[in-house]
C-alpha cells in the first residue's frame, strides 16, 4: 500500500470493526455448562434467540447471550439447546458466517429456509419436555408458536425467572448507562406534550386506556430524546406508559440522566426506574384495563403481567409507529441538510477512490476506512448507521457482507466494487449503495447494472394514489430484471429514522410491504443484482414520499418521490442502449441537479471529477 495515499493515520475505522468473526470460541465448554445449568433448573431444553428486551436490531454487549454462547455474530439467529443436541437456526444471510465461527460438532447450522425454529423443535424435542425460554426475549407472537410447537410433543413450556445464560456467563458487560439528550426542538419540529396529545387521540379512537412503549425507538421519539447504549442507532434503552386521561409513566435508569435533562423530562412524565416497569403494568392492568402492547417488540412477561392483573392485552401495531415514520416539515429539512452533508463526503471518497483503485492496491477495508475518515472530517458525524458493506467482485454478489480482517479482499481490475454505507448526524440518518466499475467492466455487468439502474429510476419516478403500499410499488423496481429471468431476493426499500434507526418500520418497499405510504415517510430505494461468486450490483437512494401531482380529472391524491441522495451513478457501468428517452432525460437531470447540490460544497479537484462524472450520457 502506497504510504502518500493510503497511510493508517491518514485513513482509519473509529465506529466500526475488523476482527476476524470466525475467532475460535469457548462455545463447547458453555454450552456443557448451560446444559449443567439447565439440569439444575429441570428443563431439557431452551431457546435462545438473538435479542433483547426490545427486539432491537443492534443489542448492547450485555445482550449478545447467543454470540457468547456460540461465537455466532451475525444480527439474526436462535440457537435451541437440548440434553443431547443443540442447534443455531439463521436465515440465508448468515449460512456461512454461522458455519465459520460455530463449533458444527456441537451446534448443527440449520438454515431458515430449511426449517423453523418451532419445525425443529417438533422434530427433535423429547416427549413431554420442559422446555424453557425467557419471558422477556420473546414477543406474545413468538411465544404462541413455541406454545404450539412444544405442544406437539406433549412437553410443557416454562418461562424462566433468570437467565440461565446469565447464570454461567460470569464476566457479563454491564447494562449500559450512556447519558441521555434532549432533542434540539429545532430537528425535532414538534413538542413532547403536542406528541402525547395525539397519542392520546389515537388510544381514544382505538377504545384503548393505555399503550406500553416497549420500543425504545418510540419512546425516543415521543419524549425527544437521544442516547447511546447501543451501536449505530442513538437510543436511550428505556419504556413508557402511555395512558390516555393521565400523566405518562418513563422508565429509564437515572444513571443516564443529568438533573438538567431529568427535570426537563419530569415536566412530561414521571420518572422511575426500569424495575418497576412489571410492577406498574401489574396495577395499571387491574380493574379490566385496556391495554396495547406492540405485537412486534412487547416481551411476552408483560402480556403475562397484565392478564394476571385482569387487564385486557391488545396486541398490535403501537399508533406511535406511523405518527414516528411520517416526518414532520423540522425533520425532513434536517434530512435534507445531512443527504447534501453526505453527498459532499461521497463525492470526496469516489474521486478518491476512482484515482486510486485502478493502481491495484486498495482493498475493501481501505475503503471502508477512508469513506468513514472523510465522514468523520466533517466533524457532524455522531456514529455510522451500520457496519459499512463493501465487496470488492465476489464479495459483493453477498447482499450482507461484513468485510474482516480474514476475508478482506484486494480490489481487482475488470470487476465491479459495491459499498453500502450510512452515517448518524444529528440532524438526520443516511444510507446509500453505490457499485463502481474499477477498469472496463464486462457486457455482462452491463447489462445487470443497467437493469438494476432502470428499477432504481421506476421507483423514483413514481406516482401513485393514495393508499398505496410498498408491496404493490415493488415490482417496479423487479420487472426489468424479471424480463431476463433474474430477480433479487431482499427488499427493494425499508423505512429510516431521523437520526434515529437506520431500519425503521413499519413501512417497507417489498414483496410483503402492507402499510400504505404517506407523505412524509423516508425509505430506502435500492435494488439489486448478484450473481454468485462473481460480482454484485446495488443502487440505493433514499425517498421521501410527497405530495405527487395534480391531473385534471384526477378522482384520487397522487404521491410521488423527492430523493433526498446526492451522488452519482457510475456511467461507465451503464448499457446506454437499454435505457429509454425519458430514462436518459431522467439520468441527466438528476445528475446535473447532483452537480448543482455538491459542487460547492467540495474542493476544486473533487470538482472537477464530479463535473466528469455527472456529464450527461
Amino acid at each position: 500500500m502506497s504510504e502518500t495515499t493510503m497511510s493508517e493515520t491518514t485513513f482509519e475505522a473509529k465506529f466500526q470493526s475488523f476482527a476476524d468473526p470466525a475467532a475460535p470460541t469457548l462455545g463447547t465448554e458453555r454450552l456443557a455448562r448451560l446444559r449443567a445449568e439447565m439440569e439444575r433448573r429441570g428443563l431439557d431444553g431452551f431457546i435462545i434467540p438473538r435479542a433483547d428486551a426490545h427486539q432491537n436490531e443492534y443489542v448492547p454487549p450485555c445482550d449478545e447471550r447467543l454470540a457468547w454462547l456460540t461465537g455466532f455474530t451475525g444480527s439474526a439467529g436462535v440457537a435451541l439447546v437440548l440434553r443431547e443436541k443443540a442447534a443455531i437456526v439463521v436465515d440465508g444471510r448468515y449460512t456461512l458466517q454461522a458455519a465459520d465461527q460455530v463449533d458444527t460438532a456441537s451446534f448443527n447450522v440449520v438454515p431458515l429456509a430449511r426449517t423453523t425454529p418451532e419445525r425443529w423443535l417438533e422434530q427433535n424435542l423429547p416427549a413431554g419436555s420442559h422446555f424453557g425460554y425467557d419471558p422477556w426475549l420473546v414477543t406474545v407472537d413468538g411465544l404462541e408458536k413455541l406454545r404450539r410447537a412444544v405442544a406437539t410433543v406433549d412437553g410443557a413450556l416454562v418461562a424462566v425467572d433468570g437467565n440461565p445464560v446469565d447464570a454461567i456467563w460470569s464476566d457479563r458487560p454491564p447494562v449500559p448507562v450512556a447519558p441521555v439528550t434532549l432533542r434540539d426542538p429545532a430537528l425535532a419540529g414538534e413538542g413532547v406534550d403536542e406528541k402525547l396529545a395525539r397519542v392520546s387521540v389515537a388510544l381514544a379512537e382505538q377504545k384503548l386506556d393505555a399503550l406500553v412503549l416497549s420500543d425504545p425507538h418510540a419512546v425516543a421519539w415521543t419524549f425527544n430524546i437521544r442516547g447511546g447504549d447501543v451501536r449505530f442507532t442513538p437510543l436511550p434503552l428505556s419504556w413508557a406508559i402511555l395512558r390516555r386521561d393521565e400523566r405518562p409513566m418513563l422508565f429509564v435508569d437515572g444513571r443516564k440522566l443529568s438533573n438538567a435533562t431529568r427535570d426537563a423530562l419530569a415536566r412530561h412524565a414521571e420518572i422511575l426506574e426500569p424495575v418497576l416497569l412489571e410492577r406498574a403494568v401489574e396495577r395499571l392492568a387491574t380493574g379490566g384495563t385496556a391495554i396495547r402492547l406492540d405485537q412486534a417488540t412487547a416481551p411476552a412477561l408483560l402480556a403475562a403481567r397484565i392478564e394476571a392483573a385482569g387487564g385486557r392485552v391488545s396486541s398490535g401495531q403501537s399508533p406511535v409507529a406511523l405518527m414516528q415514520a411520517a416526518k414532520n416539515a423540522a425533520e425532513l429539512a434536517g434530512m435534507r441538510a445531512a443527504h447534501l452533508r453526505d453527498g459532499a463526503v461521497l463525492a470526496r471518497f469516489l474521486a478518491w477512490f476512482d484515482a486510486e483503485a485502478p493502481k491495484g492496491q486498495l482493498t475493501e477495508i481501505d475503503a471502508v476506512c477512508a469513506l468513514e475518515t472523510f465522514r468523520r472530517d466533517t466533524g457532524a458525524m455522531k456514529d455510522v448507521a451500520f457496519p459499512t458493506i463493501a465487496g470488492a467482485g465476489p464479495n459483493a454478489a453477498l447482499p450482507h457482507y461484513r468485510v474482516s480482517t480474514a476475508t478482506n479482499r484486494r480490489i481487482g481490475l475488470d470487476e465491479l466494487f459495491l459499498i453500502d454505507s450510512g452515517a448518524q448526524y444529528v440532524d438526520g440518518t443516511t444510507d446509500v449503495t453505490r457499485t463502481i466499475a474499477v477498469g472496463t467492466p464486462s457486457a455482462e455487468m452491463r447489462d445487470r447494472f443497467t437493469r438494476v439502474l432502470k428499477g432504481h429510476m421506476a421507483i423514483a419516478r413514481a406516482i401513485f394514489p393514495a393508499g398505496t403500499s410498498g408491496a404493490q410499488l415493488d415490482p417496479f423496481a423487479r420487472q426489468f430484471l424479471w424480463q431476463a429471468g433474474l430477480d433479487f431476493d431482499h427488499g427493494t426499500g425499508h423505512g429510516v429514522g431521523a437520526y434515529l434507526s437506520v431500519h425503521e418500520g413499519p413501512a417497507r418497499i417489498s414483496k410483503v410491504g402492507t402499510v400504505p405510504l404517506v407523505r412524509g415517510m423516508v425509505l430506502s430505494n435500492e435494488p439489486g443484482f448478484y450473481k454468485t461468486g462473481s460480482f454484485g450490483v446495488r443502487l440505493e437512494n433514499l425517498e421521501v414520499v410527497v405530495e405527487g401531482p395534480e391531473p385534471d380529472g384526477a378522482e384520487k391524491p397522487l404521491l410521488a418521490f423527492e430523493t433526498l441522495t446526492f451522488a452519482p451513478f457510475d456511467r461507465r457501468a451503464i448499457e446506454p442502449a437499454l435505457l429509454t428517452g425519458d430514462e436518459r432525460d431522467w439520468l441527466d437531470a438528476y445528475h446535473a441537479d447532483v452537480f448543482a447540490k455538491i459542487a460547492p460544497r467540495v474542493d476544486e479537484a473533487t470538482r472537477a471529477w464530479l463535473a466528469a462524472a455527472t456529464a450527461p450520457l
